[in-house]
């Protein structure tokens, strides 16, 4: 079952060969400083005393440990981090598809494999199906600014415009939670977001929303860092391909209820189709 617990990364050792590849200066001041937007259960999100939790932060704290020094997260908006990426963070680590227009301006390093699905007001009194992507035509949709579902939400309405039909209402919003309570309220017919956000929602609204449809469009999501240097990006994805080597990635999705999703090798900007 899903769990605010976490994964405790203590028992981590700190691997010397990894930590050798680390360029001069690199974590200089024994921290690795990553953004993420921490309104995005189970993968970035604040816990009651505001502490940053989820598997992403797990993970930041695992590739922390890896590399002999302390994992701080830090609370950004999703569409300003890839800006900050190199200057104000070492990293991103905040559910990012891998997009071709990502890679072409940033390094991503895959971790694991998610999907995009939607939410309904519990018990669907709307009857949506999302099966054919016309059957959204004329509705109310909300997603978070900057995200994959976004963009595809975008691209729907579209083809509802050229079959003749109503375009869908995109509603963006800020914060993923920002568009569930929305949701909750019966302001929108439906939410899209990653398949693991999604039902994770179900549980942290206590069932007033439900999934529908299948798990769309599986991709990679990956770390962000800049291409600028080459050699962090190097030490980061042998730190990450150890966590996945040592079972460690497997245990924190574990800890988060999460299944089937986690890839097991860490690829530096793999091919995707868009």
């Amino acid at each position: 079952s899903n769990s605010a617990e976490g994964y405790d990364p203590s028992g981590i050792e700190p691997q010397d060969g990894i930590i050798a590849m680390l360029p001069e200066g690199a974590l200089a001041d024994g921290v690795l400083d990553v953004a993420a937007s921490t309104d995005y259960a189970p993968a970035e999100f604040l816990d009651t005393d505001g502490t940053a939790i989820g598997y992403d932060v797990d993970l930041t704290n695992a590739i922390a440990a890896v590399l002999g020094v302390k994992g701080t997260v830090h609370t950004a908006e999703f569409d300003s981090i890839i800006a900050g990426v190199g200057t104000t963070y070492d990293a991103g680590i905040s559910s990012f598809t891998v997009t071709r227009e990502r890679t072409a301006a940033m390094n991503m390093i895959a971790y694991i494999n998610v999907g995009s699905r939607f939410n309904v007001t519990a018990g669907n009194p709307k009857g949506i199906d999302p099966s054919d992507h016309l059957n959204l035509c004329g509705l109310t949709i909300g997603v978070q600014t900057g995200t994959a579902q976004e963009e595809s939400i975008n691209t729907f309405s579209q083809d509802c415009k050229k079959a003749g039909k109503p375009e869908i209402e995109v509603r963006s919003y800020s914060t993923q939670s920002e568009a569930t309570t929305a949701l909750a309220g019966s302001t929108l017919d439906a939410v899209y977001s990653d398949s693991t956000v999604a039902g994770y929602a179900v549980e942290t609204t206590g069932g007033q929303v439900e999934t529908v449809g299948e798990i769309e469009d599986a991709l990679p999501q990956g770390i962000v860092l800049t291409k600028n240097d080459p050699a962090l990006t190097k030490a980061i994805q042998a730190a990450v391909q150890y966590l996945m080597d040592s079972g460690i990635w497997q245990k924190i999705l574990d800890a988060w209820g999460i299944e089937g999703a986690a890839l097991t090798t860490a690829a530096l900007n793999p091919p995707v189709e868009k």
